[in-house]
């Protein structure tokens, strides 16, 4: 039987609480919750001091709470913001830390009032964001199951693809797909765009037909036990014109590039660097807007992100997405997207699709 991820998980926030001067920190956020303790439904609370780790339940969740929670002691309540206050003054903590980005300022001010002037609700930002960043052994293996049912997805609509064919129906059938082999759900909104939506770095699925000369954007991932998979490939219908193929290849090489240059304690930005300096001296800066990537987990998107503003280090045991690429307004666009996990000696790509040019 499989050791339980979650003592050593809760254990790591020993040390922010202690460098804080806190005698506990609270979680909402569903996806810290189910990081922390196991529960996967869709609302709680988990307290964790040194005096114990406890989550917080009403009567919807009692079952599932029992079936699921592991390491903490089950608290049960009738108004959530009610039973926190109790527990907080029960367990006599001074210094609560909560999840300053996350945390609604209307039960900060309730819960602040319930629990009187001798305790201080701290919000916590930089100093818990990247609780979730290392992945170990167990995630691992769950991203790396998503993204082979994944995969399987993307291999099960190709021959939908052919001129004609219709990006929703395409992307019906992928999300059908998904579900029916086992997937919770599709991660977001299937993107399948040709021609000129394919410059739509989101164009999410529409009624248009794909045509020959079109390059056909599929950006496409999934759901399964609580983690994620991301990808994404770039196809065309017919023969590239030289254009179409230059621009392919430029994309291709700054994916790459990044890729080749990840190393754990480089900082994120200078991987978002390489990329975007390759597309810059090829004359297509203008044409990548968005950041290189992200991490990817519990959450489709999630720390770290991978852009020209993160001063952050790269950590072994962290997994994020490489997807630079090209968008030219009313011609078409390309993006190249696959996951990596940080390893000792650089970037291990764990998504496996041909990133050549594929004609349809």
């Amino acid at each position: 039987m499989q050791n339980s991820p979650y003592p050593k998980r809760q254990r790591s926030l020993f040390q922010t609480m202690e460098a804080h001067h806190l005698d506990g920190i609270l979680f909402t956020q569903l996806e810290n919750i189910r990081y922390l303790c196991g529960f996967t439904g869709s609302d709680g609370a988990l307290l964790l001091s040194p005096k114990g780790a406890y989550f917080l339940t009403d009567s919807r969740y009692w079952t599932q709470a029992e079936e699921e929670v592991k390491d903490c002691q089950i608290v049960h309540y009738k108004k959530k913001l009610d039973g926190i206050a109790s527990l907080i003054l029960d367990l006599n903590l001074k210094r609560v830390g909560v999840e300053g980005p996350s945390f609604a300022l209307s039960s900060y001010q309730y819960l602040t009032k319930k629990i009187g002037n001798g305790t201080e609700l701290i919000a916590l930002e930089e100093e818990i964001k990247n609780i979730r960043a290392i992945k170990d052994p167990q995630e691992l293996s769950l991203i790396q199951t998503a993204i082979d049912l994944s995969t399987k997805s993307f291999s099960h609509i190709m021959q939908l693809l052919h001129e004609g064919a219709i990006e929703r129906e395409v992307a019906l059938e992928m999300e059908f797909f998904i579900k029916k082999k086992g997937a919770e759900s599709t991660g977001f909104d299937i993107i399948i765009a040709s021609g000129h939506r394919s410059a739509l770095p989101h164009g999410r699925a529409d009624h248009k037909r794909i045509e020959k000369g079109d390059f056909i954007l599929i950006d496409f991932g999934l759901r399964l036990q609580g983690y994620h998979s991301d990808q994404t490939r770039t196809l065309i219908c017919g023969q590239p014109t030289s254009e179409q193929a230059k621009i392919y290849q430029i994309v291709k090489e700054a994916h790459d590039f990044a890729i080749e240059a990840i190393r754990p304690g480089i900082p994120f930005c200078d991987i978002d660097r390489v990329a975007r300096d390759h597309i810059q001296q090829q004359g297509y800066g203008d044409y990548f807007g968005h950041g290189l990537g992200h991490g990817i987990g519990l959450a489709v998107h999630e720390d770290p992100v991978v852009n020209g503003e993160n001063k952050g280090l790269i950590q072994e045991g962290m997994v994020f997405t490489v997807e630079p690429g090209i968008y030219i307004p009313n011609w078409g666009g390309v993006r190249i997207e696959d996951l990596i996990l940080v390893t000792s000696q650089g970037a291990e790509v764990l998504t496996y699709l041909p990133r050549d040019l594929k004609i349809i």
